[in-house]
């Protein structure tokens, strides 16, 4: 099971946009819908899908948040046609960021807001080798800018199997950007492939709950121990959700969960709803007890 997987956060279209992602990459496939009533969102829907292997999460839960570039989606790609191809797709109804053009650091790449207004690179990195295809990047902007290299460090500590790449960072006369900030830096958490950058320009965003990341635990020690760690603001933690201290959100929910959400009982969904809309960190032993009451 991919231990952490990007979660976002609709208003209704979570259901299209999979479709619309899923005809994007080869190897993607639909995994999973759940429908939940009586939330604080009244009733939402959870959409499970694989992009070239890679699991993703969808929910449509109302206008509440908004995709910002402070988190991208990065897309590895073979050759000039692949990109040429993904970046047609995507820009159609959205919006260039940077456009699809020839770069210092790729012969051929682009960056996109699509049409739900998430955000994604897309690069030609030809034959450098293509170990995971989507790589979820983190901007650290605003307040946070100057902290990705803090921000790694941290994470890095957090989750075994973790490593930092090589950094390449801001010279001297890249202003606004501070020198020897982060341009770009690759990492893994749990073997998992990551990117994050810093940016001094003002953006006017910053980290939301659009975008989060779920981290899968087996055990209800798994659960303290990631909650415990990462949760920075009190105030935020709700539902298996939390904040860490640079302003990003996670989801610490146990794997049962996978499992309890695939039964097509009503009434036993309805139960642990229930149950796990009064808790801020997530109890395995309650969610069971309130599954088989």
């Amino acid at each position: 099971m991919q231990k952490i997987i990007p979660h976002l956060w609709f208003d209704k279209e979570a259901e299209e946009a999979s479709e619309f992602y899923m005809s994007l990459f080869e190897g993607s496939k639909f995994k999973d819908k759940t429908i939940l009533n009586n939330t604080p969102s009244g009733t939402v829907e959870m959409i499970t899908v694989e992009l070239s292997g890679q699991e993703f999460m969808l929910l449509s839960a109302g206008p509440y948040f908004k995709f910002t570039p402070a988190v991208s989606f990065l897309i590895a790609c073979s050759s000039a046609e692949e990109v040429e191809m993904l970046w047609e797709k995507l820009i159609e109804n959205g919006t260039a960021l940077m456009p699809l053009d020839s770069y210092p650091f790729s012969e051929k790449y682009g960056w996109v807001m699509d049409k739900y207004g998430l955000s994604w690179q897309v690069m030609l990195v030809g034959d450098l080798g293509i170990k995971q295809k989507i790589t979820p990047t983190l901007m650290f902007v605003g307040d946070q800018c100057g902290k990705a290299e803090e921000a790694i460090g941290f994470y890095t500590n957090v989750f075994k199997d973790s490593k930092v790449g090589d950094i390449l960072r801001y010279s001297e006369d890249a202003a606004p950007d501070e020198s020897g900030t982060i341009q770009h830096v690759e990492f893994t958490l749990n073997n998992q492939a990551f990117a994050a950058m810093d940016s001094a320009y003002e953006h006017g965003f910053t980290f939301n709950e659009a975008i989060s990341f779920i981290v899968n635990c087996d055990t209800q020690e798994e659960i303290d121990y990631y909650w415990d760690t990462l949760s920075a603001f009190p105030e935020a933690e709700q539902c298996g959700w939390l904040k860490d201290k640079y302003g990003f959100s996670w989801q610490i929910t146990p794997t049962i969960m996978n499992d309890i959400m695939k039964d097509k009982d009503a009434a036993k969904l309805a139960q642990v709803t229930e149950a796990f809309l009064k808790m801020k960190k997530f109890n395995i032993a309650e969610l069971i007890k309130a599954y088989e009451k």
